[in-house]
């Protein structure tokens, strides 16, 4: 990395910023040049990155992995995190060097961004950045989505990107933010043991109670469209017949009137 390096200044390098566009324009016609964007994956381990890689995978339609890298992702086909990408793109060299390393056993193209003493092993381009600094982190992947993003011709360069670099730099929160995310506003409850007694008005005119129905609420059939027919069972209109009483009907058992044997 030190062809990269303009000057030194105190013992602290300086990069040459042209260096660093060249190979930033380089990396984004590498990216611009895979077919599905979701072929290129986009890794950071590190805190300073991850919202950055999110951003990025958002703008572009690349698939990110922010946070630890699972050991076997490009390997193991048989954890279901297995990835096949055809691009890899890394934050550190040294944080995401186990990436890096599965990468190069299927033979994965890799793009980093890379400080003045960052190993270059595996890597095929090195973007000469200061990796170590939260804003420089998020320009540097802001310029290379912006670039993307105009090499497709998502974003044509006569217009400036709506999109600011602010987006891409990790901002941690402070002690108030986490004290009002974990404890949630919670009313206050009503204090009945010494709240004063209610005093009933002795002039109060008392509700009248309601009405109760005076039929029940029931359910009405409706009137049938089919002609009345004869009720057979039904009884007669005069009433219905004292089962108790005695037969006033003739006696089959009497003599009879008529001479059968003339």
């Amino acid at each position: 990395m030190l062809s990269y390096v303009f000057k030194k200044r105190n013992d602290v390098c300086i990069i040459d910023v042209k260096k660093t566009w060249e190979k930033l324009l380089l990396a984004a016609r590498v990216i611009a040049s895979i077919e599905n964007p979701a072929d290129v994956c986009v890794i950071s381990s590190r805190n300073y990155g991850q919202r950055a890689v999110l951003k990025f995978a958002l703008h572009t339609g690349a698939t990110a992995i922010a946070g630890r890298f699972t050991p076997g992702t490009f390997t193991n086909q048989i954890q279901a995190a297995f990835k096949e990408p055809r691009l890899l793109v890394v934050t550190d060299p040294c944080a995401d060097h186990q990436a890096i390393m599965e990468s190069s056993y299927v033979n994965i193209p890799v793009i980093s961004f890379c400080n003045t003493d960052s190993p270059t092993k595996y890597v095929d381009i090195a973007i000469p950045a200061n990796i170590k600094s939260i804003h420089s982190v998020g320009l540097m992947w802001w310029l290379l989505a912006r670039e993307v993003r105009r090499m497709r011709g998502d974003t044509p360069r006569t217009i400036d990107w709506d999109v600011m670099p602010d987006l891409y730099f990790f901002r941690e929160e402070t002690k108030e933010e986490e004290e009002v995310a974990e404890v949630p506003e919670v009313q206050p409850a009503q204090d009945t043991y010494n709240a004063a007694p209610v005093v009933a008005d002795p002039f109060a005119v008392a509700a009248e109670p309601l009405a109760a129905a005076a039929e029940p609420l029931t359910m009405i059939a409706p009137a049938s469209t089919f002609p009345a027919k004869e009720e057979w069972v039904a009884e007669p209109a005069t009433g219905g017949a004292d089962w108790g009483a005695e037969a006033t009907t003739t006696d089959w058992g009497a003599e009879g009137t008529v001479d059968w044997t003339t």
